[in-house]
């Protein structure tokens, strides 16, 4: 791959971008797998999880191969973690527990190299295949097609959305939902009227600063289709173990009912 982020291409066109998260896996071939299962982007998630950065930039690289984007996760304002994960090839950070302006700011100020950010540079970057890229050129390419996202998980964040949206460098305002039903009271109602007013001000704000709107933490199916008919473009489909548990549990029912 070379200088492309199909899980921006995705959002680019107005089409659904769809990305699965990776809490099990550990083996680079997830990543082939997931593409041909039809993702786009692969949620490497080095907040919750215990993945190291060295398995995550081994995944991220093997992801480039594959046409599907290694975005991470890291925890809240590690941007050294965050500048390392892009180094090794990722195609974008996520950034949670963003709740004003001036932190979404900060984000995209280590995030991008200048004059957008100050990101220091690395040379031999996987996301060009290794090879010498001019400066100038590898900069300004890596500037455009990195994906920033910053999570929204509570009500102060969803307050600020709109002032949050209109950072410059900011590409993806993410709602996680299960954290923000959890700061509202309602732990676990991700369907509750307060969240789906969350959502149409998150999807306003986005609307209002040419961002894209995102949800993670829905995966009942017919809120799902609630919420992205509202307007919901970056989409988190689940993770590895719950679709491992599902599926399995599906089929160990259907066996158990055979005589």
């Amino acid at each position: 791959m070379t200088g492309r982020n199909p899980a921006r291409e995705r959002l680019a066109k107005g089409e659904l971008s769809l990305g699965m998260g990776l809490r099990q896996a550990r083996t680079v071939d997830v990543a082939a797998a997931l593409a041909t299962c039809g993702y786009d982007w692969l949620f490497i998630d080095l907040e919750h999880g215990t993945m190291p950065l060295d398995t995550a930039v081994q995944i991220s690289v093997a992801a480039l191969g594959a046409g599907i984007s290694p975005l991470v996760r890291v925890p809240s304002r590690q941007y050294a973690l965050a500048t390392r994960a892009l180094d090794g090839g990722a195609l974008g950070i996520v950034m949670p527990h963003v709740d004003t302006a001036d932190e979404a700011r900060a984000v995209v100020d280590h995030l991008k190299y200048p004059p957008v950010g100050h990101r220091s540079v690395a040379g031999g970057q996987a996301w060009f295949g290794f090879r010498a890229v001019p400066m100038a050129e590898a900069t300004e390419t890596m500037n455009r097609e990195t994906l920033v996202t910053v999570m929204l998980e509570t009500p102060q964040a969803i307050a600020n959305a709109d002032a949050i949206a209109a950072v410059k460098g900011v590409d993806v305002l993410l709602i996680g939902t299960n954290d923000l039903a959890m700061e509202m009271g309602i732990p676990g109602q991700v369907g509750h009227a307060e969240v789906a007013r969350a959502y149409e001000q998150v999807i306003a704000a986005c609307r209002n600063h040419g961002k894209w709107p995102g949800m993670g933490g829905v995966y009942a199916e017919d809120l799902m289709a609630k919420y992205i008919a509202m307007g919901m473009r970056m989409i988190l489909s689940g993770n590895d173990l719950g679709m491992m548990m599902a599926g399995a549990t599906q089929r160990a029912k259907f066996l158990r009912e055979r005589r």
